[in-house]
């Protein structure tokens, strides 16, 4: 009886250990998401700061004679000093928290360009425009917001120690290596019409920067992760993996950029925010899924809580960025009646140099037929006649002047 007593009394201590073991165990998982996910959005949040404050250094300098007057000004310094630190609290949160929960965070700078375009920056709004721009942008802040906060609350909350044992068990892991050969078979495919076949879609240029992001995002928070270690103690930079990721990292950003830079100039800056973030978020999710196994041990409903943030989230950004204004074009051709004392040429009010709509022209006129015959230009034929020497000297040239019927 004495030993059931003490195995009994064993089992007692176990059972409330264990599961206060497991209970701090989930409460410090919960603690280093909400730590990266604050440091996501203070990152992202920062670097719309600076963005615009760099914006309205800009604005400020225009038609200034020196083109790089800006680098001589305190704001647009500040601006790039605020964007660098913007950068690393991202770069930091990724150490912290699930790659699922972070990649989706970066609505949150769209939300605060929305917001500080209008106040910060004063742009420029119409009491009729206002309805159809910025009820909607506002709108789809809203929608951002719910669905950051369903993010952050049913985020996956795998934990896992970035060693570079785990890094490198999960880099020959049979499904990221399965993934890996259909993203570079895709990638191929894209660029092979990108480049021979002249494919311009904005969805081929971004579906290869979104695979590109994929592995930015996964190698980042791989370097972030052992550069935490390491700076606690657990040293892991004599590792060469370590090395191999960041030179990913750093390979997969530029290429990114660079086709990020040819977007921009075929494209507008709005689709590009709007389709961008879905397609980066989507692939970069399902990478970090596979690599980091994200959702493995998630219940279904966490999992579809997700998705719904995910999916509320690109709506609030789909909503934000399609009332953007739109740049003007240049128009290769001078309108006649924007000069000063210059009168119109028909009494209607139409201007010799029409505004360009939808193709190139240069100095077509519009439709005349409904003009009185007294504006039309008059035809004059040059006719020339020939002279005998001996006669007298007179006018070499004849003008005959011709109505519109001749």
């Amino acid at each position: 009886m004495d030993g059931a007593q003490r195995a009994g009394l064993q089992l007692q201590q176990l059972l409330p250990t264990s599961s206060a073991s497991s209970a701090s165990e989930t409460s410090f998982s919960y603690k280093e998401n909400l730590i990266g996910a604050l440091l996501a959005i203070f990152g992202h949040l920062v670097v719309s700061i600076a963005l615009n404050l760099q914006k309205y250094c800009h604005i400020r300098l225009a038609g200034t004679k020196d083109p790089r007057a800006y680098f001589k000004t305190k704001t647009w310094w500040l601006g790039l000093f605020l964007m660098l630190l913007g950068e690393l609290g991202v770069f930091a949160s990724y150490a912290f928290a699930p790659l699922s929960l972070i990649v989706p965070l970066s609505a949150v700078s769209m939300i605060a360009s929305a917001i500080i375009g209008v106040i910060f920056i004063k742009e420029k709004w119409r009491p009729k425009d206002f309805l159809r721009r910025y009820v909607l942008s506002f709108v789809g802040c809203g929608l951002a917001i719910v669905g950051t906060y369903l993010l952050v609350t049913f985020a996956p909350n795998s934990h896992e120690k970035m060693t570079a044992e785990n890094i490198t068990r999960h880099l020959v892991s049979w499904p990221f290596l399965l993934y890996t050969l259909v993203a570079i078979v895709l990638f191929c495919l894209l660029l092979y019409f990108y480049k021979e076949k002249s494919a311009n879609s904005v969805l081929v240029i971004l579906l290869l920067v979104a695979l590109l992001g994929s592995m930015t995002v996964v190698t980042v928070k791989a370097v972030a992760g052992m550069l935490v270690l390491s700076i606690q103690g657990n040293l892991q930079l004599d590792y060469p993996i370590f090395y191999v990721m960041f030179v990913c990292m750093v390979a997969t950003a530029i290429y990114q950029a660079a086709f990020l830079s040819q977007a921009s100039q075929i494209y507008d800056s709005s689709l590009i925010a709007s389709v961008g973030y879905i397609l980066s978020t989507t692939v970069a999710i399902t990478a970090g899924a596979v690599f980091y196994l994200d959702f493995i041990g998630e219940d279904v409903l966490h999992i579809c809580m997700f998705a719904l943030g995910c999916l509320i989230a690109f709506l609030g950004v789909f909503l934000i960025t399609r009332n953007r204004k739109k740049a003007i074009p240049f128009e290769p051709y001078i309108s006649m009646d924007a000069m000063p004392g210059m009168q119109n040429v028909h009494d209607k009010g139409m201007t010799v140099q029409p505004d360009l709509k939808a193709s190139f022209s240069y100095g077509a006129l519009e439709n005349n037929d409904s003009i009185s015959e007294i504006y039309a230009p008059a035809t004059l034929p040059v006719m020339q006649e020939e002279h005998g020497s001996g006669s007298g000297p007179g006018v070499p040239y004849r003008v005959l002047e011709h109505t519109k019927k001749e």
